[in-house]
């Protein structure tokens, strides 16, 4: 029984820890490479300032800040969306109340969002995990209203509604120097430190309390009768952290994914 109301929570944080690792290793050498770059010798100074230009050309518009939502159009390779990392920006204005809802509801509702919950449901559907959902239609209906739920939820809850009664910063603030252990370093402290709306930093009670009543109200609402228990929701609310924190180290690292992606669309367009 304790396996069967644990499945939910074991076998999703393993898909996705596949998936995060994977994508991690493909950015190891674009920061390698970033690094190399960043020591050069008085006769590549030239060639470092033409790379500079090129990188500044190629770099994506839609990444840059909004002024007036303190928020960025990025997408995690080109499709999920990625709108509370800022990349270059020590000072920015705080969110308001109503951007955080704002911004939260642009990504959860994102089109892109209908097909990955689609594709988590078949997953899920696939391994019969909660079997208390059954199979068939109407089984793949429940798990994907209850995918397309806990994301929902747990967004909303982390990224707005607590940040708004603490008055905490949900953005996350790409560090971009050091080394590629420096930096997942980084990137992981941020799940325990964040910002203030006054720019001091603190403990991240909104991604802990926040997962917390995401999972308890996912748990004992709508999912299956025989998983409605506290080891469960503990279970699942570990899940979420550890999604969350792998998610925030590929943030670090997709401007660099990115910029060598771009760097090698613009070598292979040929010159007239």
């Amino acid at each position: 029984m304790e396996v069967i109301m644990n499945r939910r929570g074991q076998s999703l944080c393993v898909r996705l820890s596949k998936v995060i690792t994977a994508l991690l290793l493909a950015a190891v050498p674009a920061v390698a490479q970033q690094q190399a770059a960043a020591t050069p010798s008085s006769q590549d100074h030239s060639s470092q300032d033409q790379s500079k230009a090129e990188d500044k050309k190629n770099a994506d518009p839609k990444v840059e800040v909004t002024p007036q939502s303190g928020t960025s159009n990025d997408r995690l390779f080109y499709t999920l969306p990625n709108f509370l990392t800022l990349e270059n920006a020590s000072q920015v204005p705080p969110l308001t109340t109503g951007q955080k809802f704002k911004v939260v509801a642009r990504g959860s509702f994102d089109f892109v969002e209908f097909p990955w919950y689609a594709a988590l449901a078949g997953i899920s559907q696939a391994q019969n995990s909660e079997p208390g959902y059954g199979q068939g239609a109407a089984g793949y209906g429940k798990r994907y209203g209850a995918a397309f739920a806990d994301g929902t939820i747990e967004n909303f809850m982390v990224g707005a509604v607590f940040p708004s009664l603490l008055r905490q910063d949900p953005r996350f603030y790409q560090s971009g120097t050091g080394t590629f252990w420096h930096r997942t370093g980084y990137a992981i402290s941020r799940i325990f430190v964040t910002r203030t709306d006054s720019g001091h930093e603190q403990f991240n009670f909104s991604e802990f309390l926040g997962s917390a009543l995401a999972a308890g109200i996912a748990t004992y609402s709508y999912h299956p009768r025989a998983d409605r228990n506290l080891p469960n929701a503990a279970s699942v609310w570990g899940t979420q952290v550890g999604y969350d924190t792998l998610n925030i180290v590929v943030k670090e690292f997709w401007p660099d994914i990115r910029r060598k992606i771009s760097h090698k669309r613009h070598q292979d367009v040929p010159t007239p």
